[in-house]
């Protein structure tokens, strides 16, 4: 099976396409590997340093979604026909492509089948599934700082799970912890700094 960046590279940029596509569409480029290849395509626009904006709610809750069928045991994910068929602008997937492929041959160079229990094993695609449900969680906060780090960990993951790469998605398993400990310590100081604001507030009326 070709490389995840040549599918995508030919599908997106040298065939012929309408000038909407749907999820659908792009699902058959997958093949037996399906849930990593829907966890790096959906998380890749939030992942990127310049990540594109109105993506991170609607593909977390589609990546929710996906990690509690991987959790549950599925074998292929269902998706709302909603959702699977939703029209999409090919030209704003071409300029998530093309910032996004780069990054895909980096990681590509130094993926091989290891440590597949990971990948493969009950177990190990519980902790994998349960690690992304929370980032997708995460990305789905309207605050910014907890989208794009908790992105990156579900796209390292997902792809060490397309590709039976257990040791990068350990390596998108400690991302998923970073990335849960940053949004877990954005949302406290806001907390602690909203309530402080509040104190202060209380403080400058009672003197009026």
């Amino acid at each position: 099976m070709a490389r995840l960046s040549v599918e995508l590279q030919r599908y997106f940029f040298e065939e012929e396409r309408a000038s909407t596509v749907t999820l659908s569409e792009i699902l058959s480029l997958a093949g037996e590997r399906i849930f990593g290849f829907l966890f790096v395509l959906l998380s890749l626009p939030s992942a990127l340093p310049v990540p594109a904006p109105g993506y991170s709610v609607p593909f977390g809750i589609v990546i929710f979604l996906l990690a509690v069928q991987l959790i549950a045991g599925a074998k292929q994910p269902a998706l709302p026909e909603r959702i699977s068929h939703r029209p999409i602008a090919l030209k704003q997937i071409q300029g998530i492509m093309k910032a996004g492929i780069p990054w895909l041959r980096r990681i590509e160079t130094i993926a091989r089948p290891r440590l597949m229990g990971v990948c493969t094993s009950l177990p190990g695609r519980v902790v994998v599934g349960s690690a992304i449900a929370l980032m997708a969680i995460s990305m789905m906060i309207p605050i910014p700082g907890t989208n794009t780090l908790p992105a990156i960990g579900i796209f390292v993951t997902g792809f060490g799970l397309m590709e039976d790469d257990g040791f990068i998605s350990l390596g998108g398993l400690i991302l998923c912890v970073m990335g849960a400990i940053l949004s877990t310590s954005i949302i406290v100081a806001l907390y602690i700094g909203g309530s402080n604001i509040l104190d202060l507030l209380k403080d400058w009326l009672s003197t009026l």
